[in-house]
């Protein structure tokens, strides 16, 4: 489920950074439902998404509409299919009944929203931040991040709930090199990310977080990431539910111990790898 996603009600999963999708699940799939009355953030894999049970119900004739919006985004793409996927999104977002979450978005990704809005960043008001126990505390603009050795991956992005889109690519720098040049003190272990919507959290160990496999993704599917799918930057843990790979993600700080992410403290498991946590069986994505 990126912020990351990528709440809910019951039958509605918890989810990911902005952007997930809402299916059936069995106890032994996911947590328990989180309270409602929390802050919310958006998500793209329901462990980024509680249900705050605010505001009024979708229509039926937004839904329909929405409905011919899910199909004409299988049949489109480029700049069509990210307007459509913004219009998902932000529909998502208030939405407390979850049925727009059913909804296929560019790709096969769905979308949910655990804030009332989609924030966005750019080239102006974006920073990165690096700082907790580093030699060299550092903030990076777009431009910054940019100019950095940029790695390209491709791989099935799953979602904790079940839904896959095969073969997504992600392009970014690698978490190890801004580490390395942060300089991370002795005494640091994990990893703590923080995301500009305000609200979402994720976290790695160290260890983690320097594979090869894990970067501060700007592009996806040979694009910079969209406001909807996380954007301008997120974090890409490929190996792992998408709810680790934090959307609008702006702070990563290096800490003692590990410190819970946002589902993390409902249940979800710390170490989400795909195919061996959260009681599910997937087939790994690397």
């Amino acid at each position: 489920m990126s912020n990351h996603s990528s709440g809910h009600s019951p039958g509605r999963p918890p989810g990911d950074a902005a952007g997930d999708e809402h299916l059936p699940r069995t106890a032994r799939d996911l947590p328990k439902d989180p309270p409602r009355k929390r802050a919310r953030k958006g998500a793209e894999d329901p462990a980024q998404d509680p249900e705050l049970g605010r505001g009024s119900p979708v229509g039926r004739r937004l839904v329909l509409g929405m409905l011919g919006l899910g199909a004409a985004g299988v049949a489109v793409g480029g700049s069509m299919q990210d307007r459509i996927d913004s219009v998902l999104a932000s529909v998502s977002a208030k939405d407390p009944t979850g049925v727009t979450g059913l909804l296929p978005g560019g790709g096969g990704f769905r979308f949910y929203s655990v804030s009332e809005s989609i924030p966005h960043r750019g080239e102006d008001d974006y920073r990165l931040t690096i700082g907790g126990l580093v030699d060299r505390p550092v903030s990076y603009r777009l431009a910054d991040l940019r100019a950095l050795p940029q790695v390209h991956l491709v791989r099935d992005v799953q979602c904790v709930t079940g839904w896959r889109v095969p073969r997504t690519a992600f392009s970014g720098v690698r978490l190890s090199t801004l580490l390395d040049a942060a300089g991370v003190k002795s005494s640091g272990t994990a990893l703590h990310f923080t995301c500009f919507d305000g609200v979402y959290t994720e976290s790695l160990t160290l260890e983690q977080a320097r594979r090869g496999d894990m970067l501060v993704a700007l592009t996806m599917d040979g694009k910079p990431v969209t406001a909807a799918h996380g954007g301008p930057v997120r974090l890409y843990a490929a190996p792992m539910y998408f709810y680790k790979s934090a959307k609008w993600l702006s702070g990563i700080t290096v800490t003692k111990d590990v410190q819970p992410g946002y589902w993390e403290h409902y249940g979800y498991d710390v170490d989400g790898w795909v195919g061996k946590s959260n009681g599910r069986h997937d087939d790994p994505t690397s």
